[in-house]
């Protein structure tokens, strides 16, 4: 992959959402551990959670100086809204989404070459939060999605993620396309996960400042955001099928940079 002079980027500005309510025991104890100060109550059901996770859970909470109350299945259920909760529940502070140019940054921070996933339109929170944990695993430096007609970071997020939405910055912005122009600005090239793509992933040269895109389920990347990819990449596959899962093709895509980077460090 050449190299792509970079110019000054900006981005939209993030900003805190409501209070949302994060539920399992890994999403809560990374929140716990990431962000104590962001916790505002540890709801918990007496005698569901296991002695060890339990202990941490209210040890963690304590030295944060976050309440702690004690409650029935059904209100907990009612917070996780029918989701597994595992007999905890954490009342965070509204998530916190950065800038474009604080994951650029956090590169930048690292001496590596950038790394984001811009996502197109994604509306399951179950995808969103599996992209998010392989992004995270697989050495991105964040996510970026549009603040309209896509899937929010809640708690069903959080807990599809298993907690990595408390280490991976989530950039939110107004127009995916112009996100991408000002990522090429900034030197990145723009590769777009693409059924109909003439390159294989595997042909490639992905070691570079890199921005993946990956579209919605079903639909994929729309036509007018493809045209400001500078590739498209296709995954190879047999079988009758024709398509992959959004967040399958995300780690497949990533899994592929990663390997050309060498393992990921964080």
């Amino acid at each position: 992959m050449r190299e792509r002079t970079p110019k000054p980027s900006g981005g939209d500005r993030g900003g805190h959402e409501a209070p949302r309510y994060v539920h399992g025991v890994n999403p809560v104890l990374e929140a716990l551990r990431a962000h104590p100060d962001a916790v505002e109550r540890l709801f918990i059901v007496d005698g569901q959670v296991g002695a060890k996770a339990a202990g941490e859970l209210l040890s963690r909470a304590r030295d944060a100086g976050v309440r702690v109350e004690k409650v029935g299945r059904e209100r907990l259920t009612s917070m996780a809204e029918g989701g597994v909760h595992q007999g905890v529940v954490a009342e965070l502070r509204g998530f916190q989404y950065v800038e474009l140019q604080d994951v650029l940054e956090a590169a930048k921070a690292k001496k590596q070459p950038a790394l984001v996933v811009v996502l197109d339109g994604i509306q399951d929170p179950h995808n969103l939060g599996a992209i998010i944990r392989s992004a995270h695993a697989l050495g991105a430096h964040g996510v970026v999605l549009a603040k309209d007609r896509a899937v929010q970071v809640t708690g069903t997020v959080a807990k599809a993620s298993a907690g990595a939405v408390e280490y991976c910055p989530i950039a939110r912005v107004t127009n995916i396309s112009r996100a991408l122009e000002e990522l090429k600005e900034a030197g990145l090239w723009v590769a777009a996960a693409d059924v109909e793509g003439a390159e294989p992933l595997w042909s490639a040269r992905l070691d570079g400042p890199l921005a993946l895109v990956v579209g919605a389920e079903g639909a994929g990347v729309r036509e007018g955001v493809l045209k400001h990819c500078d590739f498209r990449l296709r995954i190879p596959m047999g079988g009758q099928v024709g398509s992959l899962n959004a967040s399958v093709s995300a780690a497949i895509l990533l899994y592929e940079v990663a390997r050309q980077r060498g393992r990921p460090s964080r």
